[in-house]
């Protein structure tokens, strides 16, 4: 019989919206930060050396921990590699360690992590829910299916665990694979308005407009006057073009207590697409609704765009290119900054780096066309420089 793993890993890798996160590439907060295991208890002759041994590795893990915590994944790696094999709860530590795999978009090495811990007779739908991840970054849809479904064998009714591995999928602009996701737990939760609202979202950016609009209206109707309904038909609004009603959904929203961070991007977003600039009232209002955003989801790649951007019309440029930067590293292969993150450099005298973004823009445009022709019919990609595709949940 497998042991469930201790709860001990913050996973923040996607732009969440019903659960405080990092994460992004999509980071969640699905674990808590706590461990139940005593250590074990060594002979007298051993615990003086082991000691200085433990107290070593058992302050790397917590390093490493608090660093998962705070979503710097990159720096909490060398951590628990340094901790590996020489702590009390090695279960913890190679959790963590594929979190921190997967929030650095090294896939493959998080698949095996977690597959080294399955073989150590651990498993829980927490490990499935990042071995589904993981797999689906390393383009391995059939195995990402698999532990879906094993990890929906361990919490069926779980509406998080659909969700989180969604965003995987938005992440990656796999929306037909994503919308497989959605079905299976439908399957099980056919009234979660969370689900459809994602249903809509990605059906809406396969172009299926219609069904879409249904979703995402379907949503607002199963739960009224909650976040995810107003963020269903702003986002409806948005798509269709209709910017006073999405401007007057999203303030709705302010209003009654229920705009998180996405339906605040869209307010920002859609009073300057309506023509609000600098010294009018709606840009004040723009300006405060994604500066909200960015405080309270810092890792969502669209808001910092939309900001970065937004400030580099007022000239601000020192911000604006902070807040653009920030949008690159969350998303790299987002087409949309970089034009503007040229803008900036360029207003700033840094032609160098202004050369540099339009670089990049270039490779990346290369390669979209390369994907584009070389892509099955049914897998092409959409084209276009859009915002990042945010999380589904708040």
């Amino acid at each position: 019989m497998r042991q469930a793993i201790p709860s001990q890993a913050l996973f923040a890798l996607a732009l969440t919206l019903f659960a405080p996160a990092l994460c992004t590439p999509a980071i969640h907060p699905q674990f808590s930060g706590q461990s139940n295991s005593a250590p074990p208890q060594l002979p007298a002759a051993q615990s003086q050396s082991h000691q200085v041994s433990s107290s070593d590795a058992e302050a790397d893990l917590r390093a490493g921990i608090d660093l998962t915590r705070a979503g710097r994944f990159a720096e909490a790696i060398p951590h628990f590699l340094s901790a590996d094999g020489r702590v009390s709860d090695e279960s913890t530590l190679r959790f963590d360690l594929a979190i921190c795999y997967l929030g650095t978009s090294q896939f493959s090495e998080a698949i095996r992590t977690l597959s080294t811990l399955k073989s150590s007779g651990y498993d829980n739908e927490n490990l499935e829910s990042l071995l589904a991840q993981a797999s689906i970054g390393a383009g391995n849809f059939d195995e990402a299916m698999e532990a879906l479904k094993r990890a929906a064998s361990f919490a069926p009714k779980s509406e998080k665990l659909y969700v989180f591995v969604a965003d995987a999928c938005a992440d990656h602009q796999e929306y037909e694979f994503g919308l497989r996701v959605i079905d299976l737990g439908l399957e099980k939760l056919p009234n979660s308005a969370r689900l459809h609202y994602q249903r809509g979202y990605f059906l809406v950016l396969l172009d299926h407009w219609d069904p879409g609009q249904v979703e995402l209206d379907r949503a607002a109707s199963l739960a009224p006057h909650t976040e995810i309904a107003f963020l269903s038909l702003a986002q409806k609004f948005k798509f269709a073009g209709n910017l006073p009603e999405a401007i007057r959904v999203s303030r709705q929203a302010v209003q009654e207590g229920r705009a998180n961070y996405l339906t605040l991007a869209i307010l920002g977003d859609a009073l300057i697409a309506q023509g609000a600039a600098p010294g009018q009232p709606e840009f004040a209002e723009a300006k405060a609704a994604l500066m909200k955003a960015v405080e309270q989801r810092p890792q969502f790649a669209g808001a910092q765009l939309s900001l970065g951007s937004l400030l580099l019309t007022e000239n601000q440029l020192d911000s604006a290119i902070q807040h653009l930067e920030t949008a690159r590293n969350l998303a790299p292969d987002n087409v949309a900054v970089y034009p503007r993150l040229a803008a900036a450099y360029r207003k700033a005298g840094n032609k160098p780096a202004a050369a540099a973004a339009l670089a990049v823009l270039a490779d990346l445009n290369a390669q979209l066309a390369n994907k584009i022709r070389t892509a099955p019919g049914d897998r092409k990609p959409i084209m276009g420089g859009g915002d990042p595709v945010p999380s589904s949940h708040p």
